[in-house]
């Protein structure tokens, strides 16, 4: 069987940070159904879905309640900035 045509298997985590924490840390994070659901309850909860197939990739072999490592700190900062600019904007058309 060729792997090539095959689909990739969906991979999702949720991170969190607070002011008080060393780093941000993985909450939650799956595969396959698992990811869809991690997906679904954002959506649900309008928690902004920042798509990276290789972040996700690295924060699903994480361990739940681990602080990610200082190599992804940057990418990870840069993501709070954009959802903390999207609840800005978001704020300020309510």
């Amino acid at each position: 069987m060729n792997n090539q045509h095959k689909k990739p298997i969906k991979k999702a985590a949720a991170i969190k940070y607070d002011v008080t924490d060393s780093a941000p840390q993985v909450i939650a994070k799956g595969k396959g159904i698992v990811a869809q659901n991690i997906l679904d309850k954002a959506d649900e909860s309008t928690i902004p879905i920042y798509k990276d197939e290789e972040l996700a990739d690295t924060l699903t072999k994480l361990d739940i309640g681990e602080y990610i490592p200082p190599e992804l700190y940057k990418i990870v900062a840069e993501i709070m900035i954009f959802v903390s600019d999207l609840d800005e904007m978001r704020d300020k058309l309510i």
